[in-house]
């Protein structure tokens, strides 16, 4: 039924359809027409047929093969954005008639972005909207400028000041970095010097995150050369390693604030300047948001005061 409906729509609009379309977007995301076929519910054949009806409708080849791999090529780069877009925007015409789709959230952000912030600005926003599906992934700054940049997800969240040509970075709110030790450290409650922090062990976020670029900024012009014990991957493996007398560490107070109360962590008072840094919002360039992104983007803005 439906590859009669194309070709009904093929006759009276002799451009791509959404169909079509569909599948090149799944293409893009999976990398062949085997694992895109599973996206759009299609068979293998079907899926390649698609996209070899799109490719000829267009009259250029959209991907270039590498290895068992079909990539993008600058035909295929500057049609996913408007492909996506048009995608969504059908997909907001039928939850217009459909009142259990409300739609759904694709968003990423930087570890403590996702960890700390977002979860209550969620939680706000789905009891307003209890039939809105919301999907976050929690990767580095560097991972969740790729998925926006590859449409893979709505809009990111990040630390740091990283930019990408594709994407548009818009100041969100600011945060503070501070430094910790364990409560048991000997210099708790006392001011430490430059001389102890560069003998200090230190306990830092893995390279690419926004944490790590930050740390980086201040610690390495403050302290010079300084000892880094661990690199860990995330907020949390760094507060067990510190909290365990391992080392000092450097985090967001978002981070941080619960396992101070609760006397795990205190922060060190240190002659450094000021560890401030901006959090950011990503979105495509070429990709315009649609209701359902631009109100959930207005409630973080509303909630952080922006």
């Amino acid at each position: 039924m439906t590859d009669q409906i194309d070709q009904v729509d093929q006759k009276a609009y002799p451009g791509p359809t959404l169909r079509q379309l569909a599948t090149f977007v799944a293409v893009a995301r999976a990398g062949s027409t085997r694992a895109a076929a599973e996206r759009v519910a299609r068979s293998q054949s079907a899926a390649s047929a698609a996209l070899a009806e799109l490719e000829s409708v267009l009259g250029v080849s959209l991907f270039d093969r590498v290895g068992r791999r079909l990539v993008l090529n600058e035909h295929g780069r500057t049609l996913l954005p408007r492909a996506v877009n048009l995608l969504e925007q059908a997909g907001d015409i039928r939850s217009m008639f459909a009142a259990h789709d409300a739609g759904t959230l694709r968003l990423a952000a930087s570890f403590t972005v996702g960890e700390y912030l977002l979860p209550p600005l969620i939680g706000r926003w789905k009891q307003a909207h209890p039939d809105v599906r919301v999907r976050l992934d929690i990767a580095n700054t560097r991972a969740v400028l790729d998925a926006v940049a590859g449409l893979e997800v709505d809009v990111g969240f990040i630390e740091g000041a990283r930019t990408h040509p594709d994407l548009e970075v818009a100041h969100w709110r600011d945060d503070e970095l501070v430094v910790v030790a364990a409560a048991a450290n000997p210099m708790a409650g006392r001011r430490v010097d430059r001389a102890w922090l560069r003998q200090a062990p230190w306990i830092l976020r893995e390279p690419g995150s926004g944490t790590r670029e930050a740390a980086d900024r201040w610690l390495v012009p403050g302290l010079g050369r300084f000892r880094i014990e661990m690199e860990l991957g995330s907020n949390e493996a760094v507060k067990r390693a510190v909290a365990s007398g391992q080392g000092v560490g450097l985090l967001s107070i978002h981070a941080v604030a619960e396992a101070i109360d609760a006397g795990l962590l205190v922060r060190l008072s240190t002659p450094l300047p000021p560890m401030r840094r901006a959090l950011a919002i990503v979105t495509h360039r070429d990709r315009r948001p649609g209701q359902l992104l631009a109100a959930f983007l207005g409630h973080c803005r509303e909630k952080t005061g922006v």
